[in-house]
């Protein structure tokens, strides 16, 4: 059976992108969607949960998380910065640490290098 990834992210229509002018929603939702078939073409499922910073975003987590189990929970860079960023990301990280205790817990670095994460902790 194929090991199961969530990877959680921001969703690209609500990101300033001014202090990253090389990137646009478009782009960074091109680069999403390439590493989520890479992995699938490595041999896992899938699952993408792209939030938002409003108070939805700890519901979406949740809902996934309790929707099915994961080996790995790979969480987006974006979610990570910028420093105003650090309580959701800290919500974020605590649901995954408490609903999906036995899931590997990884970090992209940018839009385009999930898939390394992920294979660091696990195999399809």
């Amino acid at each position: 059976m194929a090991k199961r990834v969530l990877a959680i992210g921001i969703e690209p229509g609500s990101v300033d992108y001014s202090a990253f002018p090389q990137f646009t929603p478009e782009l960074v939702r091109n680069y999403i969607e390439a590493q989520l078939l890479r992995l699938r073409g490595l041999g896992f499922e899938v699952t993408s949960c792209l939030i938002d910073f409003d108070a939805t975003a700890e519901a979406a987590v949740t809902a996934a998380l309790r929707d099915e189990s994961f080996d790995c929970v790979v969480i987006g860079a974006g979610l990570r910065e910028p420093r105003e960023r650090l309580l959701l990301f800290e919500k974020v990280l605590n649901l995954v640490h408490g609903l999906a205790p036995g899931a590997a817990i990884c970090f992209n670095t940018t839009p385009a290098d999930t898939a390394e994460a992920v294979q660091r902790w696990i195999s399809p």
